[in-house]
C-alpha cells in the first residue's frame, strides 16, 4: 500500500472533482489517499482529511496549475517525494497530465519505472536565508531557510520608487542596482517571472542561479547567469524597505543592511514524466511557437 498526498486548487471545482476520482481509484487499488485540512475543507472533501506528514507520502498528486505545483513542492519540504502534476490551470507549464488521463497516469506510475512507464525529472531548488543588520529585528515566523522552485525576489514596497540593492558574488561586491526589484531564479524559474522581465530561458537540466533586474534605472540592465558554486548575496542599501518573496508569496520585509543569501538546495523537486518530450518541445507547445 502506498500513501498518496492529494493537493488541489481551492477555487477550481474541477480540481475537487478530480481529487475525488483519484481518491476512489487509489482506494480501489489498495492505496491510501489523503489531503491536508487546508486543501480538503474548501473543496468539501472532509472525508479525505488525514493527519500524515506530507513528507512521508510515497507520491504527491498535484491537481491545478503551476501555482498548485509550487505549493505541492513547498508542502513536501525537504522530502524528495515524486510529484505527478495534473493540469487544471491555464498554462500548466510544470504539469504533465491532462485531467482525463489522471487514472491512466496513476496506473502507469504504480507499474513502476522499471516497466519504462515513467521517469523522474529532477529540478534544482534555491535555498534562501536572511541575515538581519539589526539583530533586534526578529521575525519568529520566518524559517531559517526558505526553498524556492522558481525564484526568490527582492522587490520594492512603494509604488513610484525604486530600491537600491548591492549584489555580492563570492564575497566580493559586483554592482549595485537601482530597480523595482531583483529576481534570483532557478533554471525552472527562468520561464516564470524572470522571463516576463526579459531574462533568458535556461534548460532545467542546468544547475545555475539567474539574476534578472526588474525595471532597472541604470545602464546595466542585463541578466546574469551564476555558477551554482558561486555564493550570491543581495544587500538592501537604500533607506526604503523591500519585500522578499519566495515563489510569488511574500516571506518577510527587509530593511537597510539586511542581506539575502541564495544557493542551490541540497535536495531537489522530483517531477514524474511519462513522455519523452524534451524541454524545448514543451516550451514550444506551451507557448504556441510556430515552426517557421
Amino acid at each position: 500500500m502506498s500513501f498518496v498526498l492529494l493537493v488541489a486548487h481551492h477555487d477550481r471545482l474541477e480540481a475537487g472533482a478530480l481529487a475525488r476520482v483519484a481518491a476512489e481509484w487509489l482506494r480501489a487499488h489498495g492505496h491510501q489517499p489523503w489531503m491536508t485540512a487546508d486543501d480538503a475543507l474548501p473543496l468539501a472533501l472532509d472525508d479525505l482529511v488525514g493527519d500524515h506528514d506530507p513528507g512521508s507520502a510515497d507520491l504527491a498528486l498535484s491537481l491545478g496549475g503551476d501555482g498548485t505545483m509550487l505549493r505541492t513542492v513547498k508542502l513536501l519540504g525537504q522530502h524528495e517525494v515524486p510529484i505527478i502534476g495534473v493540469n487544471v490551470g491555464l498554462l500548466g507549464y510544470l504539469t504533465e497530465v491532462e485531467p482525463d488521463a489522471v487514472c491512466p497516469a496513476l496506473e502507469r506510475f504504480f507499474a513502476g519505472p522499471e516497466a519504462g512507464e515513467w521517469h523522474v525529472d529532477e529540478r534544482m531548488l534555491l535555498a534562501t536565508s536572511v541575515a538581519r543588520a539589526n539583530v533586534a529585528v526578529v521575525d519568529d515566523s520566518l524559517p531559517a531557510t526558505l526553498f524556492a522552485l522558481n525564484e526568490a525576489v527582492v522587490e520594492k514596497q512603494e509604488s513610484g520608487h525604486t530600491v537600491r540593492l548591492q549584489v555580492w558574488i563570492d564575497g566580493t561586491p559586483f554592482t549595485s542596482y537601482a530597480a523595482d526589484g531583483l529576481i534570483l531564479a532557478t533554471p525552472t524559474g527562468s520561464t516564470a517571472y524572470s522571463m516576463s522581465a526579459r531574462g533568458p530561458v535556461l534548460s532545467p537540466r542546468l544547475r545555475a542561479i539567474l539574476l534578472t533586474p526588474v525595471s532597472p534605472h541604470m545602464l546595466f540592465d542585463r541578466s546574469l547567469v551564476i555558477d551554482p558554486s558561486e555564493s550570491v548575496e543581495v544587500e538592501l542599501i537604500g533607506h526604503r524597505s523591500a519585500t522578499l518573496s519566495i515563489d510569488g508569496q511574500p516571506a518577510t520585509t527587509l530593511t537597510m543592511g539586511d542581506r539575502v543569501s541564495v544557493a542551490p538546495a541540497e535536495h531537489v523537486a522530483r517531477f514524474v514524466r511519462f513522455g519523452s518530450r524534451r524541454f524545448h518541445q514543451i516550451l514550444k507547445a506551451k507557448f504556441g511557437l510556430a515552426d517557421r
